[in-house]
């Protein structure tokens, strides 16, 4: 077995354990759409979307993510090709309240790094609603429950700071025990809020990166949260 490199994990909630719901998105657009479609969408939306702020020069930031582009970009993925009829149709039904379709194989390493006790939390950029998602969908809860049991859920809107503002980790590092900083690995999905604000932390960054979007980019990035296995 490799040597473990983390005493504790912290997760991002959207596209790690979570995505927007795909049935849902192929309805508003009138295409039929498969969990795995609405799956790739998602990090080919997000790779577009961070593409665009990044096009932009200077350190980009949660103020220069434009959710049209990844709307106009996961549509797309869909073969929608229209931008403005993406946007249109999508406008619709997009809320915050959408990201609530399960990921299954994070869920299953969820479980498994539970049953390793490793200790676990949510650090999520939301509107209010993720704790409450979470634990409806049966993903994760703060204690037992449906879902997996983890030490902390921490909502941006609940908290009043958002990623990549490394203070928005404060509150769970200090609910997991203010472990050292550079032994917790956070994993997310997104290069501008989740690896700049996990470093500026002084946690270690892992991006989910199921299909490689960001292959390019020279960070450290994994494909699957089973392959957290190895570290703990």
């Amino acid at each position: 077995m490799s040597t473990p490199r983390f005493d504790a994990l912290l997760f991002d909630a959207g596209g790690v354990v979570v995505i927007p719901d795909p049935h849902a998105i192929g309805d508003a657009l009138g295409v039929a759409t498969t969990f795995r479609d609405g799956h790739r969408a998602h990090y080919a939306a997000m790779r577009a979307l961070e593409g665009d702020a990044l096009a932009a020069g200077g350190t980009p930031s949660i103020e220069h993510l434009d959710w049209n582009v990844y709307r106009a970009a996961y549509a797309a993925s869909l073969g929608v090709l229209d931008p403005d009829l993406a946007h249109a149709r999508l406008a619709r039904i997009w809320s915050a309240l959408l990201w609530r379709a399960r990921i299954e194989e994070s869920v299953a390493a969820l479980w498994k790094l539970f049953h390793r006790k490793v200790p676990i939390g949510i650090v999520s950029n939301a509107s209010g609603q993720i704790e409450g998602i979470l634990r409806v969908q049966g993903v994760c809860q703060v204690g037992a429950g449906a879902g997996v049991p983890v030490t902390v859920v921490v909502d941006s809107h609940v908290v009043g700071v958002a990623k990549p503002d490394p203070r928005i980790f404060d509150p769970a590092l200090e609910a997991l025990g203010n472990p050292d900083r550079s032994r917790v690995g956070y994993i997310g999905d997104s290069f501008i809020n989740d690896v700049a604000g996990a470093a500026a932390a002084g946690l270690v960054p892992l991006h989910l990166d199921p299909y490689r979007m960001y292959a390019d980019f020279g960070h450290e990035r994994i494909e699957s949260l089973h392959d957290l296995l190895e570290w703990v």
